[in-house]
């Protein structure tokens, strides 16, 4: 029998000239990609947040780039990132063989939150300038997504404002019962006192100082009354306190509705994903992002859980970022309003936006009713309306509106001069008295330019366009890269750790974009030189990029 030789194995072996550890790396694995991209970033606002006493710290690169590459592969816990530094050879070469632990990357994160919302947009300025993207598109959508605080920790705002209200009176009662003089000075009857923790702490030091120089007794009776005054006393310094953690409530909620105790930028919402299906609100965030060509080109949070107020701050984001806004706009039927039309006109954005009953208008079968207001006839020269029946409508005033964000609407108001007896009237309208109709002119003629826009060559372009950008991106998100909950509190973090994302989302689209360029041709490798020029006296970066592309045969 032939004798077996195996290879040596020799697990404590001692190498004297070890290879490299990028030999097992594939030439196109994406964390060369990773590698190449943060190399070539200006991260020079990242050098003010370290101090030059004390111990040296990791490099700002490794960690970004460990960090990314972590995002990419769905990992967002700094436990998982410090084991795979130790036991993954992708990890390894782009730490450069370091092990920080949880608590140090957990430290970076939270230490560039502020700077890396200028490396997200060095990179979308990189894939602009590189033809990924033009950046004078923008496809803009919502999600809402929940917040890591417990479901159950909601303020809100009704309810202060009630319980405040009950106790406003029970301060009232007590005082009376305290003092005549003090009641009559602070609690009048007929007229409502609206008391504040600084009137309460004057009162309580008052009534305590009174107490204090009051002569000491032995009668039961006087007694009981010093007893009685020092609860009346115990009383009114709770309900101060309780005043107090009212008004801080208020304070938190600012316009909102609710808030969460234990994130109180967070506010209760009603999620998508509702596995109870009761419909029950839980805290969160409304993210708002742009994409173009699947890349994120803009990301932000909101706390209010409707979109039709976030579209115009949500430009201001992108004019920010850029310089500039953009030169396109398209976006669903939950930002059509008037303000939102008004502004992308007077800025110049082509605005593809849908308004409501859209889509309701497209169907084959679809037919106006013709006893709405904008089924009437409409005679602009004498500006008045003519119903079914051929009786005019004469304008008899205007109702002025304002929004939450304080936009002012105003509408025509037209009224019938006699509709008793009229036969259409069941069919016309139910209430009593001559029909009344309210119609906002200014509106319909930006839903007249809306449908023009949107029933043309590109209109039909971009609204299909538009079903898979941010959808797509929202779905390789929540799904693909499970990210369906942010996993930090506040506003800020959140923000940062989204950022963290939308950098990962877009190098790995990116990497998934050549990786298929590359099968259609021979190998190729990208080479990415960015020569950054940052504008003096002022934090946005202008770079100015030079990226050529090596083929090799």
């Amino acid at each position: 029998m032939a004798k077996l030789h195996f290879r040596p194995y020799i697990p404590n072996q001692t190498v004297l000239f070890p290879g490299r550890i990028d030999e097992n790396i594939a030439a196109n694995d994406p964390v060369r990609i990773v590698n190449t991209v943060v190399d070539n970033l200006n991260l020079d606002n990242f050098k003010k947040l370290y101090k030059a006493t004390g111990r040296c710290p990791y490099h700002p690169k490794m960690m970004l780039k460990v960090i990314i590459y972590a995002y990419m592969n769905n990992i967002y816990s700094c436990r998982k990132i410090e084991k795979l530094l130790l036991r993954d050879i992708h990890y390894i070469w782009l730490s450069g063989n370091e092990h920080p632990d949880f608590i140090t990357i957990n430290r970076f994160r939270n230490r560039v939150k502020e700077e890396i919302n200028t490396v997200f947009t060095q990179l979308v300025l990189v894939l602009a300038d590189k033809g990924f993207i033009s950046l004078d598109v923008e496809y803009i959508d919502g999600t809402k997504i929940e917040s890591k605080a417990n479901k159950y920790t909601f303020v809100w705002r009704k309810t202060v404002e009630k319980n405040r209200t009950k106790l406003m009176d029970k301060i009232r009662i007590l005082l009376e019962q305290v003092d005549e003089v003090i009641a009559q000075e602070n609690s009048m009857k007929d007229t409502p006192v609206e008391f504040t923790p600084a009137m309460l702490s004057d009162i309580v030091n008052e009534l305590k100082e009174v107490l204090e120089h009051h002569p000491v007794t032995k009668d039961k009776e006087q007694k009981k009354v010093i007893r009685e005054k020092k609860k009346q006393v115990r009383e009114l310094e709770e309900y101060r306190d309780k005043l107090i953690e009212y008004d801080n409530h208020l304070d938190t909620l600012g316009e909102r509705n609710s808030y969460s105790k234990t994130d109180p930028d967070a506010t209760f919402m009603r999620m998508k994903e509702d596995a109870m299906r009761n419909g029950q609100t839980k805290p969160g965030y409304n993210l708002q992002i742009g994409t173009e060509n699947q890349f994120l080109i803009d990301f932000r949070l909101f706390p209010n859980p409707t979109d039709t107020l976030t579209l115009i701050p949500f430009f201001h984001s992108f004019e920010q970022r850029y310089n500039r806004l953009p030169t396109v706009g398209v976006a669903d039927s939950g930002y059509g309003s008037e303000e939102n039309y008004r502004f992308m006109q007077d800025n110049g954005i082509e605005a593809f936006v849908k308004y409501n009953y859209f889509h309701k208008e497209q169907r084959p079968r679809y037919t106006p009713n013709p006893f709405h207001a904008e089924s009437l006839h409409y005679n602009a020269g004498e500006d008045y309306y003519v119903c079914p029946m051929g009786q005019h409508m004469n304008r008899i005033g205007t109702r002025r509106d304002k929004t939450a964000s304080g936009y002012i609407t105003e509408s025509a108001r037209y009224k019938a001069q006699r509709c008793e007896g009229c036969p259409l009237c069941g069919s016309c309208f139910k209430a009593r008295g001559n029909r009344m109709i309210e119609v906002n002119h200014r509106l319909n003629q930006y839903k007249r330019q809306a449908r023009e826009r949107l029933l043309s060559e590109e209109g039909i372009r971009h609204r299909g366009r538009r079903c898979i950008e941010p959808e797509a991106v929202f779905g390789q998100m929540k799904h693909n890269m499970a990210y369906k909950r942010f996993r930090h509190v506040g506003e800020d973090k959140v923000t940062m750790d989204f950022a963290f994302f939308a950098i990962a989302f877009n190098i790995k689209k990116m990497c998934t974009k050549l990786l298929k360029a590359g099968k259609r041709r021979s190998a190729h490798t990208i080479f990415i030189f960015i020569r950054p020029r940052v504008t003096q006296n002022t934090t946005n970066i202008k770079p100015y990029y030079l990226i050529t592309e090596k083929i090799v045969a």
